[in-house]
């Protein structure tokens, strides 16, 4: 039985090794680990799915180790101080294509940030998360909107 158990743990921790080493270090920002495991959840069923995983782990150990990755990585980020959060989310956005403005635009319409939340957050993480999302959205919105400070106005001469 204590054989059993000590295989289990390390299929275990060999999954979750495998999702670390060959995929969430490869993923500079913690707001960008966030959005990855939240997109790997699917939508109809709330599980969370990797053929590649499956095919090693099956769907359930798969599902079950992307969700414990998932609820880290929301953990981690709520525990992140906001100026920190700041500096995550404007990279990660700045990262993944397309003018910041339009994409602070569509993130504020449309809300995208609410998807990154797991299932199985509370009441109170989620509060917190979307107070914080909404906060630092408006922040980098305004910070992108504003002119830059190296540039000047030309003056009448």
């Amino acid at each position: 039985m204590a054989r059993a158990k000590a295989n289990v743990q390390g299929f275990e921790r060999g999954a979750t090794a495998d999702v670390w080493r060959h995929t969430l270090s490869q993923i500079p920002y913690l707001f960008g680990r966030l959005a990855y495991l939240a997109s790997l959840r699917n939508v109809n069923t709330g599980r969370y799915e990797h053929h590649g995983l499956a095919q090693l782990y099956g769907a359930d150990k798969t599902h079950r180790t992307l969700l414990e990755s998932h609820e880290s990585a929301f953990a981690d980020w709520l525990n992140y101080d906001l100026a920190h959060q700041q500096s995550d989310l404007g990279l990660y956005l700045s990262s993944i294509g397309g003018d910041l403005k339009t994409v602070l635009n569509a993130w504020t319409q449309l809300a995208t940030y609410k998807s990154m939340i797991p299932l199985s957050a509370t009441v109170a993480q989620r509060d917190l998360y979307l107070m914080d999302l909404e906060a630092l959205l408006q922040v980098l919105k305004t910070s992108a909107e504003a002119p830059s400070l190296g540039r000047t106005a030309s003056r009448p001469q």
